[in-house]
């Protein structure tokens, strides 16, 4: 099979800051196809002539398929290592983007495009992951995974910038190629990656792939729920007679708590790294009780119920992934690549599920089922958690 053959830069150390640096701006490359059509979504929806519905479709099949990429994904960083993978989901991020501006003339061609960004998203996620891993020391490695995860929301903020400088003047499309052009950017902040730093695939014993899969399922259910938070919130409250104007705002906020807080337990996460999964299912009580707040009419349970359903209940992803990693770090992208797949998969069947459910009946019952599957979520965790510690006491 041919080696990819992707430019590289001469092999020089690499320090835990540049590491962090590439990727976070990875994170934000790799991940802003799918935020962008978020933001811009009046705006493409209007030219190409698809509802909400639409819109919904196309990103839980974007989801969908970085669902599917992400175990070939790991596979491919720990047989190329992080840097070469890292550049190649970064210029598929690319490609996506000037594709959906070139090309993009239907609703079913646009989700065709999205599906090559994500491939990019897995790619760089898990590449990400590695260079973390790799080069940032044990010590503080809590934090960086907390502040690359905290790049997620600068996509979106990157995304909503973009409606007001380029496409309410220049067009949508340009929108997308200035993006594309700020995400390329991002090949130069990659590190070069040493041969000897790259390690082969570890055997499937040697990683505990049942506990993964635990971790995974309860991260499918958790980040349904999550999802279905920011999809629904601001339609949910205008029904209950709130105006659209608080519910954004709630929104906001419950973003930037979250933000926060997914820094902050990475820092807390270095002080105690053997509470990590079981801190995060305490977020997601947290985030359950959360979401049973929002089936509560009025302001203030809206408030309180994004601040913790959405600031603490959608904080775990870095927490997640450090754990991970730490107990396999002969293979932290073949390792993470099975609970990133649980993460993509409710990104995908979350907002589906729970908005059919929400039309059959109301938002206050799609609400508290979102509570239980959050609440089921950090059951998971806490039995993951234990057959993790299980099987590195085994040596497995």
């Amino acid at each position: 099979m041919a080696k990819l053959k992707i430019f590289s830069p001469p092999s020089t150390p690499t320090s835990a800051f540049r590491a962090s640096t590439s990727a976070l701006t990875t994170t934000i490359a790799v991940s802003v196809p799918v935020f962008l059509v978020g933001g811009l979504a009046v705006q493409i929806g209007d030219e190409l002539e698809f509802s909400p519905a639409g819109l919904g479709l196309a990103v839980s099949a974007y989801f969908g398929a970085s669902a599917l990429a992400s175990i070939p994904a790991g596979n491919l960083v720990e047989r190329y290592g992080a840097a070469r993978v890292s550049r190649g989901g970064i210029i598929l991020a690319v490609a996506s983007l000037l594709g959906v501006a070139a090309f993009a003339n239907t609703l079913w061609s646009l989700i065709a495009i999205l599906a090559l960004g994500a491939g990019a998203n897995a790619m760089g996620q898990l590449a990400s992951n590695t260079t973390l891993s790799r080069h940032v020391p044990p010590r503080r490695q809590g934090l960086s995974f907390g502040i690359k995860q905290a790049a997620i929301p600068v996509g979106t903020l990157l995304s909503g910038a973009a409606v007001p400088a380029v496409a309410l003047t220049l067009g949508w499309r340009w929108a997308f190629v200035f993006v594309a052009a700020l995400a390329a950017s991002a090949l130069l902040l990659v590190p070069a990656e040493p041969a000897a730093a790259r390690r082969p695939a570890a055997k499937p014993a040697r990683r505990a792939t049942g506990a993964l899969i635990v971790v995974g399922v309860a991260a499918t259910l958790a980040a349904a729920s999550a999802n279905a938070l920011s999809t629904f919130l601001v339609d949910s409250a205008v029904a209950r007679g709130i105006s659209p104007g608080p519910a954004g705002l709630s929104l906001t906020l419950g973003s930037a708590v979250c933000v926060v807080a997914r820094i902050l337990g990475g820092w807390l996460a270095d002080r105690r790294p053997d509470r990590t999964i079981a801190v995060i299912a305490g977020l997601l009580l947290t985030g359950a009780a959360g979401l049973t707040l929002l089936a509560v009419p009025g302001d203030l349970p809206l408030v309180a119920g994004v601040v913790l359903g959405f600031g603490f209940g959608w904080s775990w992803p870095g927490l997640m992934n450090f754990a991970v990693v730490r107990l396999h770090p002969q293979a932290p992208a073949a390792a993470t690549s099975i609970t990133q797949t649980g993460v993509y998969a409710g990104g995908c069947i979350g907002p589906l599920a729970l908005g059919t459910l929400a039309t059959a009946t109301n938002y206050s019952t799609m609400w508290f089922v979102a509570a239980g599957a959050m609440l089921a979520a950090a059951g998971a965790m806490l039995l993951g958690s234990h057959l993790l510690r299980a099987s590195a006491g085994s040596g497995s």
